[in-house]
């Protein structure tokens, strides 16, 4: 019995120790806040856009259909014209275009399903968004790896940076410090512009935003739906205490 609890406890340390490990590497470096605003219709179609470009080649959305769009102010002509390319139809999921066997081949994983990553991603550094927020904008060449491609969020990321001709390629400025007698690298923030990209970094900055809003509002795109009737709910449950209370008043007020 005592072997067993041994056992157990001594699993339990280990997978917590894993766990606390994943999370700092994940981490890796402050995350930025993301410019989340899922009414901004405007933000939501621009990010639909880029999520089909760039996006939707590896991973999927398999729990949303491309009509669902049509919650964000696009019409069914809008969505065909614009967002449908292989002759999907406006009722299907949004699938791959890359066989996952093939994508495993490639990049060493299956790519994760996009359907609920802003949601499944939040931890110690802020919300799901602001990880995919600071992520998509922290990479930098590293001719060490596969891809030629690395990420500060995301230390030895398998996937590449599908972004690069926007943002061009940029190099992370490191300063040296010393720590317990170790000399460490820290990354100062800054980072140095290697080559131009077809955006200025402002305009970069807007569309990753507006890719990461489409993503948050793509985990519960039932939500500004559920925040406005909230508010009914709320007007319903005052008025109904209103007249209960006035109702409790007349009914005790001859008792003594």
């Amino acid at each position: 019995m005592k072997k067993t609890l041994l056992n157990l406890f001594v699993s339990t340390c280990m997978a917590l120790g894993l766990s606390s490990g994943a999370l700092a590497a994940s981490v890796g470096i402050a995350w930025d806040k993301a410019p989340i605003n899922v009414d901004d219709h405007a933000s939501l179609q621009n990010g639909a856009k880029l999520f089909v470009n760039y996006c939707l080649n590896c991973h999927s959305a398999a729990y949303m259909r491309y009509n669902r769009l049509k919650d964000i102010g696009l019409t069914d002509t809008q969505i065909k014209e614009n967002l449908l390319f292989t002759g999907e139809k406006i009722g299907e999921l949004m699938q791959a275009s890359i066989n996952p066997k093939q994508a495993k081949d490639l990049f060493g994983a299956a790519p994760p399903d996009l359907s609920v990553i802003a949601r499944s991603r939040a931890g110690a550094g802020g919300s799901g968004a602001d990880y995919l927020y600071t992520y998509l904008r922290s990479y930098y060449r590293d001719d060490t790896t596969t891809t030629g491609w690395n990420n500060l969020a995301f230390p030895s990321v398998a996937m590449p940076h599908v972004l690069w001709e926007l943002q061009g390629e940029r190099k992370p400025i490191f300063e040296e410090k010393q720590e317990h007698g170790h000399a460490v690298k820290t990354f100062t923030g800054k980072w140095e512009q290697v080559t131009k990209g077809t955006m200025t970094s402002a305009a970069f900055d807007q569309s990753v935003g507006d890719l990461v809003n489409f993503l948050q509002w793509m985990g519960e795109p039932g939500q500004a739906k559920r925040t406005s009737l909230g508010w009914y709910v709320l007007a319903f449950l005052s008025m109904l205490a209103f007249f209960t209370w006035r109702l409790s008043k007349a009914y005790w007020k001859d008792v003594k």
